[in-house]
């Protein structure tokens, strides 16, 4: 039977199988495919926030949904600024913005096991909400940058990661100041 509180980690299994048709049709490199690219990651945006809105909502929280959710989301992130890189989406000096946010994506999954048998999390606060969300919306517009005869999308996407990469350093500096003494 089908229930409530299988439904968050349902959607972060599709959100990970999403992840490969993104990137292939990425790699296609033709309008089409971009559209539809950007459809499955607007699709995969969605549902983790439906999925972590869910859990709470109604109390379905997971421990299999606490470990893969934040998987599901560093590898989405991670695997997609990779193929936007290798397809020189990104490139130049907006390349230093990625690597500092694939860093954080990896150290804040290091903080989180190193944190999971301790009593402590580390909580997200609202401006990783927000960072979260221009990160999102930049790598949606990078997607689909060269279906417009602009290069306005394709700096657009590229100053949101930038915006993104300085609220992670500053968001990693509170997680640190706060949590220093746990070490």
């Amino acid at each position: 039977m089908f229930k409530l509180n299988n439904i968050p980690n349902l959607l972060t299994i599709l959100r990970i199988l999403l992840i490969p048709g993104i990137i292939i049709c990425i790699e296609l490199d033709q309008p089409k495919y971009s559209w539809i690219a950007l459809f499955f990651y607007v699709f995969a945006c969605f549902s983790d926030f439906l999925d972590g809105y869910i859990a709470r909502k109604f109390d379905v929280e997971s421990n299999f949904g606490k470990f893969l959710d934040p998987i599901a989301d560093k590898i989405l992130i991670v695997a997609l600024l990779i193929i936007l890189l290798d397809n020189n989406k990104i490139s130049g000096i907006f390349v230093y913005p990625t690597l500092i946010i694939i860093l954080r994506e990896v150290i804040v999954s290091g903080l989180r096991d190193f944190f999971l048998h301790s009593s402590k999390n580390l909580a997200v606060t609202n401006l990783s909400k927000w960072k979260t969300m221009i990160q999102m919306t930049s790598l949606g517009f990078l997607i689909v940058e060269d279906n417009f005869a602009t290069n306005f999308i394709l700096y657009f996407g590229n100053i949101g990661l930038t915006i993104a990469s300085i609220v992670t350093i500053y968001t990693g500096y509170i997680y640190f100041k706060r949590n220093l003494k746990l070490f």
